[in-house]
């Protein structure tokens, strides 16, 4: 069992107490040191970029099949930001909300839009010479949709803040399936309810994209975590680090289970009244994490009155907690799971299949070859 510390993350150095100032003068007049403009490593070699591009559009929202495939100008990075040569983009419920007309659709302020959070691929133009993240890195993130276009396309501009390397034991095709979900798991388990040895958390649609991580950072930090899931995912859960799994299709968790100090529902009420049933079996004094916008909408005042804490929570694109994930993907200690890859033609099937519900981990969209 790990503390929920930064000591417990593989390569992470943790700063010493600041020493007195020194007295020895060669010391004191050591040149400052300056981040190289030489690369580290070896960096991919980077073709032209052209002026338009192959994208996934938009034109109004509607059902999948209102996607298509057209030619757009290639977006222009400022200030900040980063292009990226896509090379693979990953699938979110919030893309297809969006879509639909519901979630960030009533940001977008002009059509057609390009929809996608979720990005891996390679830099293509960097703000200057000594960026952190140079021309030819390769890197993974989210992209700040709608304020701009984003992942389902050849190139995408990112802000520097939401990028990391991309982890070097994954493909493109799997690291797109990690930034959105990950982080969002991340910031339910490690920021919010701090996950550490001996607590009792409930996960929720535990082999979904949120949910297997979710599940994976709860265990790695010590908790006892008890995940709802199908049939076939029961095993595959324990693999993840579940200590208990519930088959949701035929036990009423709320039957088995009790004094749970967090649940994470990534369901809500929009099926079987999840949320409600899930006051049951929290603690006093325990917190309820409502992910799914809309879902539950009276949860706080549910809460309220059962004495349990609550709260809902947005992903925050936060580049430097995505390098920490990076070094427990590296290190095997996290995984990622990509169980459908569709080309950047095929978005539209992509999202019925997402739709149909039931995915094991990510659904990922091949955008060029690496």
């Amino acid at each position: 069992p790990r503390r929920n510390t930064a000591e417990t993350i593989p390569g992470l150095t943790v700063g010493t107490a600041a020493r007195s100032p020194r007295s020895d003068r060669s010391e004191r007049e050591r040149p400052m040191r300056f981040r190289s403009t030489r690369p580290e490593t070896a960096l991919q070699p980077v073709p032209p970029v052209p002026e338009t591009m192959r994208s996934v559009v938009l034109d109004a929202p509607g059902a999948a099949d209102a996607l298509r495939v057209a030619e757009v100008a290639v977006p222009v990075p400022v200030l900040s930001e980063v292009l990226v040569r896509v090379v693979a983009a990953g699938i979110n419920p919030i893309d297809a909300k969006t879509r639909a007309g519901r979630g960030l659709s009533g940001a977008i302020s002009s059509w057609p839009a390009v929809l996608g959070l979720d990005v891996s691929g390679v830099v293509v133009r960097a703000p200057f010479d000594a960026h952190p993240f140079p021309v030819g890195t390769e890197v993974y993130g989210m992209a700040t949709v709608p304020r701009t276009s984003g992942s389902y396309a050849e190139y995408v501009v990112v802000p520097t803040l939401s990028l990391a390397r991309k982890p070097a034991s994954l493909s493109h095709v799997e690291a797109a399936g990690v930034p959105v979900a990950a982080l969002t798991a991340w910031g339910i388990v490690v920021e919010t309810a701090l996950a550490h040895q001996g607590q009792r958390i409930l996960v929720h649609a535990g082999s979904g994209g949120v949910g297997h991580f979710a599940v994976q950072f709860a265990a790695y930090f010590g908790a006892h975590v008890i995940a709802t899931g199908s049939p076939r995912n029961l095993d595959w859960l324990r693999e993840l680090g579940a200590a208990e799994v519930i088959d949701y299709t035929s036990v009423r968790f709320e039957e088995v289970v009790d004094d749970v100090d967090v649940v994470i529902d990534l369901i809500g009420n929009v099926s079987d009244d999840t949320g409600t049933r899930s006051l049951e079996v929290v603690r006093p004094g325990g917190l309820l994490i409502e992910v799914p916008t809309g879902a539950w909408p009276g949860f706080r005042e549910a809460a309220a009155e059962r004495g349990i804490r609550s709260t809902d929570y947005r992903t925050i694109p936060d580049g430097g907690a995505l390098a920490t994930i990076t070094r427990l993907l590296d290190s095997g200690a996290v995984r990622v799971y990509v169980e459908h890859v569709f080309e950047l033609d095929d978005a539209a099937a992509a999202h019925t299949e997402l739709e149909r519900g039931h995915t094991r981990g990510k659904i990922v969209l091949s955008v060029s070859d690496d």
